[in-house]
């Protein structure tokens, strides 16, 4: 695989600083620092990326500058250029933005988050791989609701009900030249993400929310609503893997990961 066809991986890493409850809980100088069995959060998403051939790159859009040295092995990464850190900005759609702007247009991108604290090798290499078999601009990580609760019980994510099914985000995307429009999108739909019926009325229109609150809406009905509207070709990866649907918005998310990892990198656990 020619370094053209590999992806660029950009990660958002950008937070409310000591005033986020996982921070203020942990005492980590912003929530991407906050340590899970001894490791920065934000470390553990760049060793999955690291681990996956089919990225030959990383871009780390945030944490701020001045938050920089309160992660040692994270300064020491950028300052030996294994991960290119850029100025974040003031939402995770104009940092998603800016961050693209930074990568050469011809060159795919995977964007995550610096929260995707059980991101692994695995999950990665699975959504880059059925992402390049799908003839579309950009991709988006989905996983069925079920599939995290038949594992994790009523671990608490935000559920977009579809006819087809319920589904959670993943935070995973992939784009190419003409995906990264997709972000502009993002930008109007930003601040109401836990709003679905809202951000289906602002976007799509009123004959969608009433297919979406009458339960008639599929996810693919869904998605090319917004290709039409953005004139991107969406599709999406739906993930086998519970831990793809558990991002750390929150305390209890935090506790819920610590308790994940605890088991699975225990020395007695079986491999």
């Amino acid at each position: 695989m020619s370094d053209n066809d590999q992806f660029v991986a950009l990660v958002l890493a950008a937070d409310r600083g000591n005033q986020d409850p996982v921070a203020q809980y942990t005492g980590a100088a912003c929530k991407a620092f906050a340590p899970i069995g001894g490791k920065p959060m934000v470390i553990r998403v760049l060793d999955a990326l690291n681990s996956c051939n089919q990225i030959n790159s990383v871009f780390l859009c945030g944490p701020p500058e001045s938050q920089l040295a309160a992660c040692k092995e994270l300064l020491q990464r950028i300052e030996n250029k294994h991960v290119n850190w850029v100025r974040n900005l003031d939402s995770p759609a104009r940092s998603a933005a800016h961050g693209l702007s930074m990568v050469d247009m011809q060159r795919p991108v995977l964007l995550t988050t610096a929260d995707h604290a059980l991101l692994t090798p695995e999950i990665v290499d699975y959504f880059l791989k059925a992402s390049r078999n799908l003839e579309c601009d950009a991709t988006v990580g989905m996983i069925r609701y079920e599939t995290v609760q038949n594992k994790y019980g009523n671990a608490k994510r935000t559920v977009i009900r579809l006819r087809d099914g319920n589904f959670c985000g993943c935070n995973l995307f992939t784009f190419n030249a003409r995906g990264r429009a997709l972000v502009d999108f993002w930008q109007q739909a930003e601040a109401l993400r836990k709003r679905p019926w809202k951000l289906i009325s602002r976007v799509l229109g009123w004959r969608a929310v009433w297919s979406y609150l009458l339960g008639r809406l599929t996810l693919d009905q869904a998605l090319q609503q917004i290709s039409k509207k953005t004139s991107v070709r969406i599709c999406p990866v739906i993930l086998p893997f519970p831990e793809a649907g558990i991002d750390v918005d929150k305390v209890e998310d935090l506790l819920l990961v610590k308790s994940v990892l605890t088991k699975t990198e225990s020395p007695h656990s079986s491999t």
